[in-house]
């Protein structure tokens, strides 16, 4: 258990994360279950959360995940489970009373926070990568995000769940 945690941290710490494409989000459904789309990103509701093999609590834990806010993409879903993959592109199953309609993204590498949507816009702050951030709306490329005391727009390739939002 010890090991796996330790391999999340080090996956997280890297900037090199899959990305999610539009295409991959073309194919949505809305599930029986949720009545909700799917795919779609949600985020952790607790600080410590289980990632298991299958979808039920006899089965395995697979990660054993500690941040809370951390977006996933929800794939599929089963009663109350729910199939996710992770920023470090793990795939387990995850119930859903441990998940969170916030809309949180993570940041791939290094840019400017602007303080509007261009990007000739006036520098806020530089935002590196692994931060979590709250999630605003997306328009032309760039996402409105708060970033501790900081509020203003990021391009939306540097947010990781981002490309299932609107705009």
């Amino acid at each position: 258990m010890k090991r796996a945690v330790l391999a999340l941290a080090l996956a997280l710490a890297s900037p090199v994360l899959p990305s999610v494409s539009a295409e991959s989000l073309d194919d949505v459904q809305i599930s029986r279950f949720s009545n909700k789309p799917v795919p779609r990103f949600e985020s952790l509701r607790h600080e410590k959360v289980n990632g298991r093999i299958g979808p039920g609590k006899d089965y395995g834990v697979r990660w054993e995940y500690l941040r809370r806010g951390l977006p996933v993409l929800i794939l599929k879903e089963s009663g109350d489970w729910r199939y996710v993959r992770d920023p470090a592109g793990d795939e387990v199953w995850i119930e859903k009373t441990q998940l969170s309609d916030a809309r949180m993204a993570l940041t791939l590498g290094t840019f400017a926070l602007k303080a509007g949507r261009a990007s000739d816009s006036r520098d806020l702050a530089t935002i590196g990568p692994d931060v979590l951030v709250e999630l605003g709306e997306c328009e032309r490329g760039a996402c409105r995000v708060t970033a501790g005391k900081y509020r203003g727009w990021a391009p939306r390739t540097q947010l990781w769940g981002a490309d299932a939002t609107k705009g």
